[in-house]
């Protein structure tokens, strides 16, 4: 005769549970969705590549003091020197490491991007909820200054802003980029608003007496994850990409150290002709690198609300 062993069910007392349960009782839902959001863009071969250079560039930046060898201000070395044991990429015209800015000025790039980017992506947001969500005045109001910003070019402005203002700090930068880097993501933000506004559960929100904010912030926003990424990341690629071209132009601090800086000394050195090359394909490429990260990072965030388009 077989004997039977009763088994005690998953929730019982001395059951054993799952290998996932344990991480998932007991966390709050905020971190919960963290967790199974950086999940989902680790599984998607693009977005694990973005992250891995983001990751590289973030540690590089928060440890320069250990990695640099020298300080990225010091004027202690050879004037226009080419790439030596001591000085990895050369010097500049007045003497200082460039490995060393090239390491320190990963910060800024950093700063700039990410900053701008929040900033572009939360003015984006809320003009385009509350235009998507109030139709009327209100929505013609800010429709018509978000097509005038969408009408101006974004580098001619962002260079006249930058040469016009007495402070020429990283938080003017990073104010002066986002001002011009909201407009597309309000329009699109706008869109689908717009669309969700009509369905079942915004509509029973309103009718059980919730306030526009809330609707706007707790229900619709929500469904447009990927939306706000993808606006966010874009911001932050075309913020990296303003701040190199207005140190690049002289347009910055020159005491500030940053990879558009390096770029603007090679220029006035005129490291091609001297053999410092360098000088430029390095800054350029960790530039490049950059921008490429945040670009892969957001198809992984596409796949966070729509799973069509993740990776089996």
């Amino acid at each position: 005769m077989t004997t039977l062993t009763a088994v005690p069910p998953p929730d019982a007392p001395g059951a054993t549970p799952p290998a996932s349960r344990p991480a998932a009782r007991g966390l709050p839902g905020p971190v919960r969705f963290v967790a199974r959001a950086l999940a989902t863009l680790w599984s998607n071969g693009k977005a694990r590549v973005g992250l891995v250079i983001l990751g590289l560039i973030v540690v590089m930046a928060v440890f320069a003091p250990l990695l640099a060898p020298h300080s990225p201000t010091a004027t202690n070395f050879t004037q226009n020197s080419g790439p030596t044991s001591v000085n990895w990429l050369g010097t500049n015209s007045v003497g200082q490491d460039v490995f060393s800015q090239l390491v320190y000025g990963s910060r800024v790039s950093l700063l700039v991007g990410l900053g701008a980017g929040a900033i572009a992506t939360l003015v984006a947001v809320t003009l385009g909820l509350i235009a998507g969500y109030r139709p009327g005045v209100i929505d013609q109001v800010i429709g018509f200054v978000t097509n005038l910003a969408l009408v101006i070019p974004a580098l001619p402005l962002i260079i006249i802003l930058a040469a016009y203002l007495q402070g020429r700090s990283v938080w003017t930068i990073v104010l002066v980029v986002a001002f011009t880097g909201w407009a597309t993501g309000c329009r699109v933000i706008r869109s689908q608003t717009a669309t969700l506004r009509t369905r079942e559960f915004v509509t029973s929100a309103v009718l059980s007496g919730e306030r526009l904010l809330r609707v706007a912030f707790r229900e619709i926003l929500p469904n447009m994850t990927s939306l706000v990424a993808a606006s966010f990341f874009s911001a932050a690629t075309a913020a990296v990409l303003a701040e190199a071209s207005l140190e690049f132009l002289g347009l910055g601090n020159p005491a500030t150290v940053s990879w558009g800086t390096i770029l603007y000394a090679a220029q006035q050195q005129n490291a091609l002709l001297t053999g410092q090359w360098l000088m430029i394909l390095v800054p350029g490429l960790a530039i490049a690198l950059l921008m490429v990260s945040l670009t892969l990072i957001n198809f992984g965030v596409d796949a966070l609300s729509n799973p069509r388009l993740r990776e089996k």
